[in-house]
């Protein structure tokens, strides 16, 4: 797949065929995609935790919060839709600088790209609680996790919708269940100068 239609499919996916598991050596793959990701002053201070077994991938899933713009009942994934892996995006509070956030995105960003060229779908959590994931996972209390990434194949599409800058962006669902992400018209966001 070319790079525009990489970009273009790998949207966020929140329905995944959960009989489907992802194979050890795509899992891989997309783990290798972390050493790739630029970091500030190349400080390299987040870690990760790939959440592999069935028992834990569930006790991530169900202590996240899905689709903030939907309603509660179609937002959360029901069982057999639910995903199927987890990396889990930990930092290093003694050593962080202020690029955090970017940092984050970068490897988020190489993550799921790496795995959307397997046609591997993914959903960026930010609302996760810090506490009840790390009794699950177990990590050192030097460090936080504020974001977690769920990947599966999708059973649903998710697509762009282009609009006007003062049109509503909040993603919905058509009337197939597909995710529609609105976004806004380059030239309405881009100066040229």
């Amino acid at each position: 797949m070319d790079l525009k239609k990489l970009l273009e499919w790998r949207r966020t996916y929140r329905k995944f065929n959960e009989s489907k598991k992802i194979d050890k050596n795509d899992i891989e793959e997309i783990l290798d995609s972390i050493k790739f990701a630029s970091c500030a002053n190349n400080r390299q201070f987040l870690r990760f935790i790939s959440i592999e077994s069935e028992e834990k991938v569930l006790e991530v899933f169900k202590n996240s919060l899905w689709a903030a713009s939907l309603p509660r009942d179609v937002a959360t994934p029901k069982e057999g839709e639910r995903p199927v892996y987890f990396v889990a995006i930990l930092t290093d509070e003694k050593r962080k600088l202020r690029f955090n956030g970017i940092d984050e995105g970068l490897v988020i960003s190489n993550l799921t790209l790496a795995a959307a060229e397997k046609g591997i779908g993914s959903c960026i959590i930010g609302s996760v609680k810090d506490a009840k994931i790390r009794e699950i996972l177990g990590y050192d209390e030097n460090y936080s996790c504020e974001v977690v990434v769920a990947f599966g194949y999708p059973i649903v599409e998710s697509s762009i919708k282009e609009i006007e800058i003062d049109e509503d962006q909040s993603y919905y669902l058509d009337d197939k269940g597909n995710y529609v992400v609105p976004k806004y018209k380059k030239e309405d966001i881009v100066k040229r100068i």
